[in-house]
């Protein structure tokens, strides 16, 4: 475990679980909602955000819209939307942009851009109850676009079939790009979120925006690993998206993705709290509820932390609970043991301290070990 993951302490609904965080804004926030949880962190920023002061394409963008100004401008993030005014002030142009805006009609998705419109000292024309682009869209196409010229505020992600329905029906549109993503100056971060993906070590992978998933899955490409990325997403490790939008690039893949209803950072989190949960199996074993995770076990709610080697050979038992599982066989899941079928007791020994409660492994004499599973309790505890 290196220095970005860190063992979550209490035993929340995350505990025993190892997440992947991706995202470069609000990375600090996301990651701080998974330990409190219970959740062990990877950090591996995918992008890193080009400073709005810096971006010498909003500033042309800014530029042409106070020379040429345009009927509609549409304010997508309350960030993005703050972070404009704040460069244009600092490009000693913000009063002028401020002057354009209060004569155009201003569409602002949602709540939080509608405050920092007002904040800016400026009413929005109108703000969609869903925070929905195709609502926003709809409203446009229904008042009629020809003729007209739309300013976007453009925020690092796609908007599919948003710009070319607006041409289509005869708009000129100007993209106004708040922030740029480009690829992380220290790309460590990122392959080892992506070697931990690959080798089993994740149980879930966050996405807080599309180009994210895009750039995990080009720099997978570059190491010549992305169909075994696909794969792992596919089948063994959980890819969660804060929307559908960011979700694009992986279904594209053919990966199944999860995405809150509420497209936010707590509403994730809840959706993870649900679902990893969900896929581990309570098993009666000697009189205590065993809940096997990621990287720990719950025994009786209390988490207990477990060596690899350890999850290696629990996970086989857990598989077949209550069946012999042979030496041999147990040797083959343990990752680097070579021939020595002592690696095997060695392993278990630990495993059992690690769990505190040796019962709950039973040995069987010249044939092997197995889960002391208690059949009269699954009524009480279930799958």
């Amino acid at each position: 475990m290196d220095e970005q993951q860190e063992q979550g302490t209490a035993a929340g609904p995350l505990a025993g679980f190892t997440v992947g965080v991706t995202a470069a804004r609000r990375a600090d926030e996301l990651i701080a909602l998974l330990r409190r949880r219970g959740a062990a962190v990877v950090h591996g920023p995918a992008l890193r955000i080009v400073p709005l002061a810096d971006d010498t394409d909003l500033l042309a963008a800014t530029k042409e819209l106070i020379g040429h100004a345009p009927d509609v401008v549409i304010a997508t993030t309350a960030i993005g939307f703050r972070g404009w005014v704040e460069a244009a002030e600092g490009w000693g142009c913000g009063q002028e942009l401020l002057a354009v805006l209060r004569d155009v009609e201003l569409l602002a998705r949602g709540p939080k851009v509608k405050g920092a419109v007002r904040a800016a000292g400026l009413t929005e024309s109108w703000s969609p109850g869903s925070e929905s682009m195709a609502e926003v869209l709809d409203l446009l196409l229904a008042e009629g676009v020809a003729g007209r010229r739309i300013a976007i505020q453009l925020h690092g992600e796609p908007l599919p079939g948003f710009v070319e329905a607006l041409t289509a029906g005869g708009a000129e549109v100007v993209g106004v790009p708040v922030y740029r993503w480009m690829p992380p100056e220290d790309i460590g971060p990122l392959d080892r979120l992506l070697d931990a993906v690959l080798s089993g070590s994740l149980d879930a992978v966050t996405f807080t925006s599309a180009p994210a998933a895009v750039s995990l899955l080009s720099r997978a490409g570059e190491r010549g690993v992305r169909a075994e990325l696909v794969a792992a997403l596919r089948h063994d490790v959980l890819a969660v998206c804060v929307g559908p939008v960011t979700a694009l690039a992986l279904q594209a893949e053919g990966v199944d993705t999860y995405q809150p209803e509420r497209f936010r950072l707590g509403p994730l989190v809840q959706l993870l709290c649900t679902e990893l949960p969900a896929r581990s199996r309570a098993l009666p074993v000697a009189g205590h509820r065993v809940e096997v995770r990621g990287h720990a076990v719950l025994v009786d709610g209390a988490l207990r932390p477990v060596p690899p080697a350890g999850m290696a050979l629990l996970g086989l038992l857990a598989r077949r609970p209550g069946w012999v599982v042979s030496r041999a066989d147990l040797l083959r899941a343990l990752p680097g043991a070579g021939r020595d079928e002592h690696a095997v007791e060695t392993a278990m020994a630990r495993l059992r301290a690690a769990l505190g409660t040796p019962k709950l492994i039973q040995t069987v004499v010249k044939r092997g070990y197995r889960l002391a599973l208690d059949p009269a309790a699954d009524a009480k505890y279930g799958d």
